[in-house]
């Protein structure tokens, strides 16, 4: 089967071995795979894959189930044929992949291929800080950094969903209607005004965050964090601005507020197939129903991964940008 290995720093399309199934997994017939910042980093280097998975990347698909393991029979909620996404450790830029049983979940009804592959990782990871790590409230406002990425995308309309007062940012003033539209009641220009002072300005007005999700962090985490609301919860899932801070502790201990690190790449297996049990069960109706919706900024044929990665790169997207076997571009899910 063809797969896009990293070689020499760039995507090339290539000859593998197809996977073969263990008695816990599922191959999925991928017809398509939305990209992550994390598909860059593994492409220079930095963020191989998990002991376990392919070694080229991709972290989320949609596609037919074409095998099922002898214990996924037993205790998986699929047969051949079915049409599922899933969360994968890497190995999403192919035509098949081996998933554990508990990380494959049904397609929404209603979503094509290319938007169910938009789900598992972004989905996931919001769900995942928003709700476990976070301790999102409704009626609380929480601030999403980078309004524009592939996460926002999923992070704004679900915290939207589950009652929050959702507030983000963006570098590209031009992005500003397109993040409005996912459900944001404001976004902040960075060229105008920073996060720390935004930060500032809403605990003035009486609605200070009570949740950020932050992939930014840099100095204006120390700067925005003693801005929070009394038991306020800031998450860090990623440093794309900066790996140090300068942090008042004070107003830390005083506010009661709470710092956490969260990445969901390391947790287990076991641990990811209940979060995506409680999401699907929690979340999946709501896009059914149109409520939640897939952002795709842009569908590309699979052979153009490389091309795809640069408007990643360059930041070009505003939510996902998926890669799509042709033959499968057009079908929908009723």
């Amino acid at each position: 089967m063809k797969a896009m290995l990293v070689k020499d720093g760039r995507l090339v399309l290539s000859e593998v071995a197809e996977p073969k199934v263990g008695a816990d997994d599922v191959i999925v017939s991928i017809r398509a795979a939305a990209l992550n910042r994390a598909d860059l980093l593994q492409k220079k280097g930095t963020y191989p894959s998990p002991a376990g998975w392919p070694e080229w990347p991709g972290l989320e698909c949609a596609g037919v189930v074409e095998a099922i393991g002898e214990n996924a029979r037993k205790n998986a909620r699929f047969k051949v044929g079915d049409e599922v996404c899933a969360l994968c450790g890497g190995g999403a830029y192919a035509e098949k992949i081996a998933v554990p049983y508990p990380l494959v979940m049904p397609i929404p009804k209603g979503l094509t291929f290319e938007e169910a592959s938009a789900l598992p990782e972004a989905m996931a990871t919001s769900y995942l800080n928003l709700v476990w790590e976070g301790h999102l409230r409704p009626g609380g406002t929480v601030y999403v950094a980078a309004g524009a990425s592939g996460l926002a995308s999923a992070a704004i309309p679900l915290a939207k969903a589950l009652g929050a007062h959702v507030v983000t940012d963006v570098i590209n003033a031009d992005n500003v209607p397109r993040v409005k539209a996912l459900g944001a009641e404001e976004v902040i220009d960075l060229n105008k005004e920073t996060v720390s002072e935004a930060f500032a300005r809403w605990e003035a007005e009486g609605r200070p965050v009570s949740l950020a999700l932050d992939c930014l962090a840099g100095e204006q985490l120390g700067k925005a964090i003693v801005h929070m609301a009394e038991g306020g919860h800031w998450v860090l899932i990623s440093t794309l601005a900066g790996v140090e801070t300068s942090l008042s502790l004070r107003p830390v201990l005083t506010r009661g507020l709470h710092l956490t690190g969260s990445m969901l790449r390391k947790r287990s297996v076991e641990e990811k197939g209940r979060l995506l049990a409680e999401l699907t069960d929690a979340v999946w109706d709501k896009i059914a129903a149109g409520e939640i919706r897939p952002e795709i900024d842009c569908v590309l044929p699979f052979e153009k991964a490389e091309e795809a990665q640069g408007i990643l790169e360059r930041g070009e997207n505003v939510g996902k940008v998926v890669l799509t076997f042709s033959k499968c571009s057009a079908e929908n899910h009723p």
